[in-house]
């Protein structure tokens, strides 16, 4: 709004002054004379550079080619305005009788390269009083009073350069604008292409004779483009402040978006509506308040400040109700697809040049979210975004089942990197690592922490990367694919079994999850756990070891389960190797008991031989005993 409005003023302003001067020349002579005047007034050039002359069909006025005026002393070399042909009518019977009224002023492919100082003066005024300053008046030496009542541009090109920001450049640019009564209100009509595609813009501004002095004025504005339309009304002045009620609708907001020449994602070619109270200032802030936008079946309320500058900086408090934002993330590739295939995470490259392009801090409580991954309930989140590095706060969220709290970090300062750091209570384990790790067969409610660190410029790369810790605990739950009591009873597979209690700590690092304290209570017996998940390669190794317990007796079997390869289709079966080996080393001490307990006794010894003594270092010391004792009775001792 605030370009149109300075692009349309200005048009007209420059118009105006070539429309005040040219009248008075009868021919090339006087032509050179007033641009001479015109130049000792105001300072600019006024240059002809084909003829000047008078025009009785079809239009009664003159007509002058390959006109040109100079550029403010502050705003370069290049002319502030070029036009290969102006021609400007006049009414014959206003004329007749003394007075100049202007009914048409055109030009043939005029450009104009327009800009503003420190200070937002634009470099379209000019010194002197004349027809620019107001739409009317005298010119000196007795000239004719001068009114306008229309201009028509066609085929216009525009350069404008706000003071600090990047130039806009349009081309083929159409204005017709009609202005009856210098004092009263102007309606322009143009069309625009920023982006190839027309844009049409209908306005009115009041009092337009005080608004180029520098008023505030009432302005009321329509814009319409392929997919959609705007409105606005409400006050402005010519060096862009503005305020009013602002609305726009569009069957399809991507359509328009692409014609008003703004890159805007795929999901949003679908119905958009936006109202909001703004107020824009001179020095770059717009200020939007009792905002309300839908998308689609997504509504959000709210306010937000953005204050414009080399990277924008955005404040926003917004409250949604049911939320589904699933198109986004089909547009932007889930985590399951990608160039590995489903069995992979994704290679693709993650472009997060996005973190980069403003600044922001924005609030936001929603009844419920859907992303395409992560489904959220009622809660209330926290964005942070600065210098590439975003923050998103739960406080809390209402996440797979349960509350999460905690924040997640994505910084794309030096390279992509990840982080987290979350407490969470009441969480479904099924949908929590189903949803976030496409791994479903553990199910339970858990509570616990986690705390992780990832880089890489894929999803691939960051899970091959990921670093960290945590631990839950969960009650009554269940694993899928396995039944442990079948597996030790008959090594049969499938089915479910369910515990009372899991508790577990864990690592993290290269991508490898390490766990060694599992433990699960089950009924009628408890198993311990410890092993592998390999979170980058999608892969498991793991062993189970489940000791059946009897009430009354002693542990009587234990059967370890070894899980073993792909998340998708891990092998689960009973390690015999493992169960046997406690059996067999009962076994083995209880012969090494029966050999010492028989070997003491053929010895005749006193005390039983003690588990730790040789076998071997007790029989010589046996014999040698013995040889000292016959040894001892040769000799006629005792």
């Amino acid at each position: 709004m605030k370009l149109i409005i300075r692009v349309v003023t200005a048009l007209v302003l420059t118009v105006v002054l070539l429309a005040g001067l040219v009248l008075l020349l009868p021919g090339e002579k006087i032509a050179r004379l007033a641009a001479d005047q015109l130049e000792t007034q105001t300072g600019r050039k006024l240059a002809f550079g084909g003829k000047v002359r008078f025009t009785f069909w079809p239009t009664l006025g003159v007509k002058a080619d390959a006109v040109t005026l100079s550029n403010a002393d502050w705003a370069g070399p290049e002319p502030m305005l070029q036009a290969e042909r102006l021609t400007i009518g006049v009414s014959a019977a206003e004329l007749i009788q003394g007075d100049v009224r202007v009914t048409e002023v055109s030009a043939i492919l005029p450009h104009l390269n327009l800009a503003t100082n420190a200070e937002g003066v634009g470099n379209w005024v000019m010194g002197g009083s004349g027809a620019a300053a107001g739409g009317s008046g005298t010119a000196s030496g007795g000239a004719l009073p001068l009114r306008i009542e229309a201009v028509e541009l066609t085929g216009a090109s525009l350069r404008y350069a706000a003071h600090g920001e990047a130039p806009v450049e349009m081309k083929n640019i159409d204005l017709s604008l009609l202005w009856p009564d210098p004092a009263g209100t102007v309606n322009a009509k143009a069309t625009l292409r920023p982006a190839g595609e027309p844009v049409e813009v209908d306005a009115e501004i009041g009092t337009f004779a005080a608004f180029l002095a520098g008023e505030v004025s009432s302005v009321g504005a329509t814009i319409t483009a392929p997919g959609g339309k705007g409105r606005f009304d409400g006050h402005a002045g010519i060096n862009g402040e503005a305020s009013g009620r602002l609305t726009f609708g569009a069957e399809d907001a991507l359509k328009t978006g692409v014609a008003l020449g703004v890159f805007l994602p795929d999901a949003l070619a679908q119905k958009a509506v936006f109202g909001t109270d703004v107020t824009y200032t001179a020095d770059g802030r717009l200020s939007m308040r009792d905002l309300a936008l839908e998308l689609g079946a997504n509504r959000l309320t709210g306010a937000a400040d953005v204050e414009f500058r080399d990277r924008p900086n955005i404040t926003a408090q917004l409250r949604g109700g049911a939320l589904d934002f699933t198109a986004f993330a089909g547009s932007a590739g889930g985590a399951g697809s990608g160039t590995s295939g489903s069995s992979g995470w994704p290679e693709d490259v993650i472009d997060a040049s996005a973190l980069g392009l403003t600044d922001a801090v924005v609030d936001l409580t929603f009844d419920s979210l859907r992303t395409g991954g992560v489904n959220l309930g009622a809660s209330k989140l926290n964005l942070t975004v600065e210098r590439s590095r975003a923050v998103l706060k739960f406080l809390p969220a209402a996440m797979f089942g349960g509350q999460v709290q905690g924040q997640l970090v994505a910084n794309n300062r030096n390279g992509l990197s990840v982080a987290g750091k979350m407490t969470f209570t009441g969480i479904r384990l099924e949908r929590a690592l189903g949803e976030t790790a496409g791994y479903d067969r553990l199910n339970g409610e858990a509570l616990g922490e986690l705390e992780f660190l990832g880089s890489g410029n894929s999803v691939a790369a960051i899970m091959r990367s990921l670093s960290g810790k945590g631990w839950l605990e969960a009650g009554k739950g269940f694993f899928t694919g396995f039944d442990l009591e079948q597996l030790m009873r008959s090594g049969g597979n499938g089915g479910s079994t369910v515990f009372d209690q899991l508790t577990a700590s864990y690592t993290i690092e290269g991508g490898n999850l390490r766990n060694e304290d599992l433990l699960v209570l089950l009924k009628g017996f408890r198993a311990e756990g410890k092993g592998r998940i390999g979170l980058g390669a999608r892969d498991i190794d793991y062993l189970f070891t489940p000791q059946l317990v009897r009430a009354g007796r002693d542990q009587v079997l234990t059967i370890p389960v070894r899980i073993r390869g792909s998340w998708d289709n891990p092998d689960i079966r009973p390690d015999f190797s493992q169960a046997l080996q406690p059996k067999i080393e009962e076994i083995e001490q209880e012969a090494k008991d029966r050999v010492r307990q028989k070997l003491a006794e053929e010895l005749d010894l006193e005390t039983e031989i003690a588990p730790e003594q040789d076998l071997n270092d007790v029989l010589k010391q046996r014999i040698e005993q013995e040889a000292r004792d016959q040894l001892l009775r040769l000799l006629g001792g005792d």
